[in-house]
């Protein structure tokens, strides 16, 4: 391994909670390594504020919530670099990552942050140019249609449901969801049922145990689910959970290197098995957890201080898992919270709009990009 002084460490992937909060944490902790980050997109989009930004104009977040590089590194030492990788190539010691343009990149170590593959409204295009059609288009697809049917019930679903009631009421808004109770079985049912209830209080549908195995065009259909139920939509909007932006990953170094579900498989202190100088933080790596934005950021400490302990040539700490917590808002001023501490505790609206709700975060992930 090369000494600090001279290190190539190339991280594939910007995430506002993890590829670019490491980029950032190794400029300061490793100034005379050299770092290189590879991003589709000149920003990092904060993900939390997309059901608001991709739903309405209003209080429009498009200025604050895609956030440039230009300030993130601490010292000279960082490099943004704007493109899509294509193939990773191992070698013997380091290696080098090849770009689509084909430009290619060297590194001693590789860190893999490459998030998910979203659909519908949050399949946010890589292509900057396409972002603004891209937002224009799916508003206006909210603003038109009055009946809505949301295909997910987990906190995508219940944040576009209250972002839809808060700015048109009346509309006719309807959640599909494949379990027992909105969620999934990480969190308790008190909490799952509580959402629920605050949902329905402000007249959204919510239909449990079925699917919707087709997404129809926008425009009027009349929609089956699985069990036989028909709804009238004028809109279906995919709200299920991603998939792993994973397949460079297998292209490149076997199939083997990724689980049954797509995501990369990691030892206890993140690196690749059987690939040591390669780590993998975010939502794509198959520790067992909710894939969230604070999962992404308790990663990124662990494979930063893992990177100046290789380098140093000390030992390597294991990434030991964080309780299961979230905030999902119901609008803007409303939302629940769970937190797997003590005996669980679960707070209501007036907590959600004061950590989330109002702001969706966007100062904090500004701070964390060494934005104001």
């Amino acid at each position: 391994m090369a000494s600090s002084s001279s290190s190539k460490i190339v991280i594939v992937g910007a995430g506002s909670g993890g590829g670019a909060v490491l980029a950032r944490a190794l400029s300061t902790k490793l100034p005379s390594a050299k770092i290189t980050l590879i991003n589709p997109l000149p920003y990092a989009i904060s993900r939390p504020t997309l059901p608001r930004m991709t739903v309405s104009d209003q209080n429009d977040l498009f200025d604050t919530a895609l956030m440039p590089y230009d300030k993130l590194f601490a010292n000279p030492n960082g490099t943004f670099v704007q493109g899509l990788v294509e193939i990773i190539k191992p070698a013997a010691k380091g290696g080098s990552v090849v770009l689509a343009s084909g430009q290619e990149l060297p590194y001693d170590i590789l860190v893999l942050a490459p998030g998910s593959i979203w659909e519908g409204p949050l399949d946010f295009p890589t292509d900057p140019d396409a972002v603004k059609a891209f937002l224009s288009e799916s508003r206006a697809r909210f603003s038109k249609a009055q009946k809505i049917v949301l295909a997910g019930g987990g906190a995508v679903g219940i944040e576009y449901a209250g972002e839809i009631k808060d700015i048109w009421p009346n509309k006719e808004v309807t959640i599909v969801h494949g379990d027992k109770l909105l969620f999934n079985p990480a969190y308790p049912d008190g909490f799952r049922k509580g959402m629920e209830k605050s949902l329905r209080d402000r007249g959204v549908s919510i239909i449990l145990n079925d699917f919707l195995d087709d997404i129809p065009a926008p425009g009027p259909a009349n929609i089956k689910t699985r069990n036989g139920h028909s709804i009238d939509a004028d809109l279906v909007v995919t709200t299920r959970g991603p998939r792993p932006n994973t397949e460079f990953v297998a292209r490149s170094l076997g199939a083997d290197t990724l689980d049954e579900r797509g995501q990369i498989k990691v030892t206890k202190t993140l690196q690749l098995i059987n690939h040591p100088n390669i780590f993998a933080i975010g939502d794509a790596i198959n520790t067992v957890e909710q894939k969230q934005v604070m999962k992404a950021m308790a990663h990124s400490g662990i494979v930063a201080g893992n990177i100046i302990a290789t380098v140093s040539g000390k030992g390597l700490k294991p990434y030991k898992g964080s309780p299961e917590m979230i905030i999902v808002t119901n609008g803007k001023n409303g939302g629940k919270a769970y937190m797997g501490i003590l005996w669980g505790l679960t707070f209501g609206d007036w907590f959600a709009r004061m950590i989330k709700s109002k702001t969706l975060m966007v100062p904090m992930a500004r701070s964390g990009l060494g934005l104001s």
